[in-house]
């Protein structure tokens, strides 16, 4: 997932934009009471009022800018009170120190808000580009399998998260992907995202059955987690802390393996919602016959894990999702209802298919 939109403008292009209106903005305003200031003369006195001009500036323009308002707020003041006899008041000092006291803690407001935004943007580089590395892009086509793919945030800032999917062919020639979902979001999740995928490569690679990958990849996280703890320093995780709840981490997931001549389909689903298969006009939500629990849980629970077998035939599109796509919801609260939206497109190829569910959910 890239810094871009749709459109391919940076995400930061909208702000370098508006900044010539709200610097507008803030000097129109300073103008404004200027002139108040200037017409009414002693009968209605916004002298003071004028110094909230910087104020409010620091909070969306750069330091430069909010000197410069400072400097030209200071001789709005001046000029206001020379024009109104009060240069000589034993107010005047004291509305002048105001004014060059908010001035300057306006700069200083602004340039430390600058340099918070620099730093969170190295931060959200860092991130996006690790998520990046740990997501790699998947084939068009493993095997007799046509696979299309999207990641889509649910915010335009949220450049990292939790979700996860990766694809591979065993050493039988069987098509295999995962598609999960980390609990949780942000670096720590990432890093749960990094240690999950790593496993299931390794899995894939050494031909792990299918029935022994959820326990495979459970065993294989909860050791990871609890390695992290015990090789950083006290209460740290790579130098940096540990949330109280690392340990506690789960990861909702699915795995298919599609056979090699594309008739058959397994799936071991590890509390994650069910794909639906699309078949001709219908649309069809493949429960578990036996529910089971998300990885990172599996020392609570029965040992083994059940895999449920379809039959698939040519033209079928199998969709993996996550939680995020069914638990959206529109302005009265209602859930996005995928199945039933899926009904209108069940004629698309698959990348059409999720390029109509993208700009339909976006509307919903």
């Amino acid at each position: 997932m890239k810094s871009r939109r749709a459109d391919g403008r940076p995400v930061g292009w909208r702000a370098l934009k508006s900044r010539p209106i709200l610097l507008t903005a803030a000097l129109v305003s300073l103008a404004v009471m200027l002139g108040v200031n200037l017409v009414s003369g002693e009968r209605i006195r916004i002298t003071g009022l004028t110094a909230a001009v910087p104020a409010l500036a620091a909070v969306f323009l750069g330091p430069l800018d909010v000197l410069l308002i400072s400097i030209l707020t200071v001789g709005a003041v001046v000029w206001a009170s020379a024009d109104n006899n009060l240069l000589g008041t034993a107010n005047f000092p004291v509305v002048l120190a105001t004014a060059v006291l908010v001035g300057a803690g306006a700069v200083l407001a602004a340039r430390a808000r600058a340099r918070r935004e620099r730093q969170l943007a190295k931060v959200r580089k860092v991130a996006e580009a690790t998520q990046r590395a740990l997501l790699r892009p998947l084939p068009g086509r493993l095997g007799r399998v046509t696979i299309s793919s999207m990641y889509l945030a649910a915010e335009e800032e949220a450049a990292i998260g939790g979700d996860l999917y990766a694809a591979g062919v065993d050493e039988r020639g069987d098509t295999r992907v995962l598609v999960g979902d980390v609990q949780g979001k942000g670096l720590a999740a990432v890093e749960v995202v990094g240690l999950l995928l790593s496993s299931f490569r390794r899995a894939v690679r050494s031909g792990v059955p299918l029935e022994s990958l959820p326990g495979y990849l459970d065993e294989g996280l909860r050791d990871d987690l609890v390695d992290l703890e015990e090789n950083g320093a006290p209460g740290t995780v790579d130098s940096r802390p540990v949330e109280p709840e690392f340990l506690e981490r789960f990861v909702t997931a699915v795995v298919v393996d599609i056979a090699d001549d594309g008739g058959t389909v397994r799936i071991a689903n590890c509390g994650h919602p069910p794909p639906l298969l699309i078949r001709g006009d219908r649309v069809i939500p493949l429960l578990p016959d036996v529910p089971e629990l998300p990885l990172g849980l599996g020392d609570l629970g029965r040992g083994g894990h059940h895999v449920d077998s379809y039959d698939l035939a040519l033209g079928d599109i199998l969709l993996l999702y996550t939680d995020g796509v069914i638990e959206a919801r529109n302005v009265e609260g209602a859930f996005y209802p995928l199945a039933d939206r899926l009904a209108y497109w069940t004629r698309d190829t698959p990348a059409v298919l999720l390029e109509d569910v993208r700009i339909d959910l976006t509307r919903y």
